[in-house]
């Protein structure tokens, strides 16, 4: 199985999350390529893709093992290696590329502390370049975003010399999943699309905005209530309109939440981050 791609291997120096971002003219890309474990590593494996390097490597981590030991392993139990294209992260921030003489050309890759970059069959080196360049620059992005941003980079720069098709986002954090009780925190895929990598971007941005706090949330205005009580008639979940809060007020409002897939970003009260408000403001002109 040939995938021709380019990906971006990286680890949040801040934070420790450890992500994978790919982007390829193959069909459902995310399924394949990138693999990650929270305190562990992120492996991104393709060319001729061998699956196995995602967990075996992974675990080869987690037993001890440097990148370069991971790659020797590798050298020991492939013998199709020379075929093969992989970038690996440890939790460490030391990070490995491989690239096989048998890949299909362009095809190389960069590597540095916290990152691995690299692709095969590519419009060029720039790609892989942009890749790089732009995860070393953009430092003032929210991880998940310097990943999106870096592969959004590389594929103007070229990307995959066959076109457009699929692309994914893996991030992993101790604790940063759904309810805090998994380490997956983000799992984005556009599987076949015209212009993946800003879908990806337009899919993460609803991510964020659906399960991630971004500040503090503000009392409600009195004009807002209103506002808030006409919507909730409107949508059924209070009988008449209703300017005072209340137990009844509240149990419309986490109804409405709920049904827009906002209920992680209510802290109680007649409170709402500015975000959600003005995401409601838009979805209930």
């Amino acid at each position: 199985m040939r995938i021709a791609t380019f990906s971006l291997v990286a680890r949040d120096p801040e934070s420790g999350a450890l992500g994978v971002a790919v982007a390829s003219k193959f069909l459902a890309v995310g399924a394949v390529v990138p693999y990650a474990k929270a305190g562990m590593g992120a492996i991104a494996t393709q060319s001729y893709a061998n699956p196995r390097f995602g967990p075996q490597g992974l675990a080869l981590l987690e037993a001890g093992a440097s990148p370069e030991g991971v790659l020797e392993a590798f050298r020991r139990t492939d013998p199709e290696l020379h075929l093969r294209q992989f970038g690996l992260v440890a939790a460490s921030g030391e990070a490995l590329t491989f690239t096989g003489e048998g890949c299909h050309p362009w095809a190389g890759g960069i590597s540095g502390e916290n990152f691995a970059a690299q692709g095969n069959l590519l419009t060029g080196p720039e790609v892989v370049e942009a890749l790089a360049e732009t995860w070393r620059e953009r430092q003032d992005l929210p991880f998940p975003e310097r990943l999106i941003a870096a592969l959004l980079a590389a594929d103007r720069a070229g990307g995959d010399r066959r076109g457009r098709q699929s692309a994914a986002l893996l991030v992993v954090a101790k604790g940063k999943g759904y309810g805090g009780q998994n380490d997956r925190w983000i799992d984005l895929r556009v599987d076949d699309h015209k212009d993946p990598v800003p879908e990806l971007m337009r899919l993460y941005e609803i991510h964020r905005l659906f399960f991630e706090p971004a500040g503090e949330p503000e009392p409600l205005s009195e004009a807002d209530l209103a506002w808030l009580g006409e919507v909730l008639v409107q949508t059924g979940d209070l009988e008449a309109p209703e300017t005072e809060w209340g137990p009844r007020f509240e149990e419309a409002l986490k109804a409405l939440l709920g049904r827009e897939n906002l209920e992680m970003r209510y802290q109680g009260g007649p409170r709402l981050e500015p975000e959600v408000l003005a995401y409601l403001k838009r979805r209930f002109k």
